[in-house]
């Protein structure tokens, strides 16, 4: 769920995903999602998962099942947020599970990115990682669209300052959930790197 922009200037131009959407989801509640979508989440992360700022993540197109357990985590507290814990405290297992469902059903979008040759350099940490320094390629775990898989987040069009913020999170162990691995990779990220990379995955379709 639950968390990065510089002088690169991401542009504004829109692309609708494809090819993201699981082939079958599961039988949910969407009335009662869409009225918690109105009441809760739309004012950080839009009506169709397109958040309101670049410091709140996207979630369309993100796995039902991801979300489902970023905001049960939220709630158990085990990932720390102030703002995130009041929010789901009083949701069921279900409306949890019909709010990943609700989600992953609306379109994704990617950035254009104005700064080709920082994308270059992301596109090649993304795909190979730096073996000099000892990161994995990120598509080894997220795939090389970066679509995820329904334990591992969609990166594909997050935006990119949320990422930047995230990988900083793993990196100082603020991120209190999903670390294990992600901190030893943050933590030998250049900031170079890590702005290139979060700048790449917001251009993947």
């Amino acid at each position: 769920m639950p968390s990065l922009r510089t002088a690169l200037v991401l542009g504004g131009l829109l692309t609708p995903l494809t090819g993201t959407l699981a082939a079958e989801l599961p039988a949910v509640d969407l009335t009662r999602a869409t009225e918690i979508v109105a009441e809760r989440c739309s004012l950080c992360h839009g009506l169709d998962g397109e958040s309101s700022t670049t410091n709140h993540p996207k979630l369309a197109g993100q796995h039902y099942q991801y979300i489902a357990k970023q905001l049960a985590d939220f709630k158990t507290g085990k990932r720390a947020s102030d703002t995130m814990g009041s929010m789901v405290t009083d949701l069921t297992d279900e409306e949890m599970l019909a709010l990943g469902v609700y989600f992953e059903k609306k379109p994704a979008r990617s950035r254009r990115v104005l700064d080709e040759g920082l994308n270059a350099v992301g596109k090649f940490i993304f795909e190979r990682g730096n073996e000099y320094s000892g990161v994995a390629a990120c598509a080894s775990c997220h795939g090389e669209k970066g679509y995820g898989t329904d334990k591992l987040p969609r990166l594909a069009g997050q935006n990119a300052r949320y990422l930047e913020n995230q990988l900083a999170s793993f990196n100082s162990r603020a991120r209190t959930n999903d670390n294990a691995i992600m901190h030893t990779i943050a933590a030998k990220l250049t900031e170079l790197e890590t702005k290139a990379v979060a700048t790449y995955i917001s251009s993947l379709e």
